[in-house]
């Protein structure tokens, strides 16, 4: 006869589970890949707490699933092994110091057996409804307490979880809703930005304290990681901005070295980090487009190209056409495989699955080059590189 004492205790289902579940599939992220954007949060939750164990946890029907862990190596486990099950029981925070002193985990199998539990630390990811989903949490296999900035972090970084959630539900409703729901995102943007500063500064404090040079150099990429999801909301924010139409082109003639100039101001330390070349060929032509629509294209193509090539150069010049002026990117990078070509330019696409960011650089250069009418091509191979041209009018007093 079993003993029934020895069993680990099961959480009780959330008092609205139906709904709490329709709420969780509504935003399509359950079993999609590993994503750097997420990477990033357990990396900074594990850097700023000192575990060696984080989750982005998802509680599903039956199992607990992980849109992103470090230390644990699985992606789901049973929803009878989940301490996650019992935090979204909670307001928002559940800290356990010791598991082996808490009749809820001293049996649980995570406990008892590998990894050996001791620590757990869960921020709620919570929608605007209030419905739990899961949390961000942090784990060890010794006995600890978080300090308060800790908790702090903890608590805003699921909220930045939720953000991005909240985000790529929104892109993808847009479809059908995009006018409305993309202004709302084009204004919730710049506000969601706030929580994301104030991260920044709480990890900045904790790594002013430190002693440890190895420690404050962690803490150091953590805010690096906080920086870039920083950028990648800006992204967000420009890609609303155009499905919300308020991306109108205001077009004039200006001379093409204005932009290039931009470019080579911009881009040159990023490609000296990685020991490339970046060549911009000079350019007295004069077209008509939108200075600034125009710089975001040719910003996002140089960034990618620079991104994806580990030696030799990015080359940026023109050739007149007609009446039209074909600016071109050239890269020695990795190439993309022919079966991506025709996919590169959708929402949250990564040529590399493995690379940082949302993927919505591409998205961004095809959207703007709608709205500006201006032709654009790729073409590539995996041993010579990517070539991407944009074809822009000529102006009438062009040299």
């Amino acid at each position: 006869m079993v003993d029934a004492s020895n069993k680990p205790r099961a959480a009780k289902l959330h008092a609205n589970e139906a709904e709490r579940l329709k709420a969780l599939r509504s935003y399509g992220i359950l079993d999609t890949a590993i994503e750097p954007s997420f990477d990033d949060i357990t990396k900074i939750a594990s850097y700023v707490c000192q575990t060696p164990m984080s989750v982005i946890n998802l509680i599903d029907d039956g199992r607990q699933w992980f849109k992103s862990e470090i230390g644990f190596g699985v992606r789901e486990t049973p929803l009878e092994d989940s301490i996650c099950a019992h935090a979204i029981l909670e307001q928002n925070f559940l800290e356990i110091e010791d598991t082996t002193k808490d009749p809820r985990f001293d049996c649980n199998p995570l406990v008892t057996g590998i990894p050996h539990l001791r620590f757990y630390a869960g921020a709620l990811l919570r929608t605007p409804d209030g419905l739990p989903l899961g949390t961000v949490c942090v784990l060890d296999v010794k006995p600890r307490v978080l300090s308060t900035a800790q908790r702090e972090v903890l608590a805003a970084l699921a909220r930045q979880v939720m953000s991005q959630m909240e985000f790529r539900r929104a892109l993808h409703l847009s479809d059908r809703l995009q006018r409305n729901i993309s202004r709302l995102m084009a204004v919730a943007g710049h506000d969601l930005k706030q929580p994301l500063q104030v991260m920044i500064m709480a990890i900045d404090r904790i790594r002013r304290k430190l002693t440890d040079e190895k420690d404050r150099e962690r803490l150091g990429y953590a805010i690096d990681a906080g920086m870039r999801m920083a950028e990648e909301l800006d992204r967000l924010a420009e890609t609303s901005v155009l499905d919300a139409g308020f991306g109108t082109p205001s077009l004039r003639s200006f001379p093409i070295s204005d932009v290039f100039e931009s470019i080579l101001a911009n881009w040159s330390l990023h490609a000296e980090a990685k020991g490339l070349e970046l060549v911009v060929v000079p350019s007295k032509a004069h077209v008509v487009s939108d200075p600034g629509m125009l710089r975001a294209i040719l910003g996002n193509l140089v960034g990618n190209a620079i991104k994806y090539t580990d030696h030799g150069r990015v080359l940026v010049g023109c050739r007149k056409h007609g009446n039209a002026l074909t600016i071109e990117v050239l890269d020695s990078g990795t190439g993309i495989a022919t079966e991506q070509l025709t996919s590169i330019f959708d929402a949250f696409h990564q040529i590399n699955p493995s690379s940082e960011g949302l993927g919505l650089g591409l998205s961004i250069v095809r959207r703007t080059a709608e709205t500006l009418g201006h032709e654009i091509e790729a073409k590539s191979d995996l041993a010579h590189g990517s070539h991407f041209t944009v074809k822009v009018p000529l102006a009438a007093s062009s040299p």
